[in-house]
């Protein structure tokens, strides 16, 4: 089953534009690169799932969680309240078990 696509247009200065270029970062690179990046900050914002933000960079969820960890952003990104959950949700189940 084919996901239907929504295209969105960025536009960039020229001369930035040309300075990428200059860098070997074509149109299609430089769209492909958007993507990734801007999937990292929608996962990373917590907007997107580790699913859906692996689908817009268009990469697999391991590939996807590699390329989280070459950018330094944590898979697992608990907060404090979620974190204390988790801890007191272990040490119930580690009494019940013990």
């Amino acid at each position: 089953m084919a996901t239907a696509m929504i295209s969105v247009e960025t536009l960039v200065p020229k001369d930035v534009y040309m300075t990428l270029r200059a860098h070997g970062l074509h149109r299609q690179t430089l769209a492909e690169q958007c993507k990734r990046l801007l999937a990292l900050y929608f996962y990373q914002e917590h907007l997107l799932s580790l699913g859906k933000a692996a689908a817009l960079a268009g990469m697999g969820r391991w590939q996807f969680i590699d390329f989280l960890a070459e950018n330094n952003v944590p898979v697992i990104d608990f907060s404090d309240e979620e974190l204390e959950v988790e801890f007191r949700s272990a040490e119930h189940l580690a009494a019940e078990l013990g």
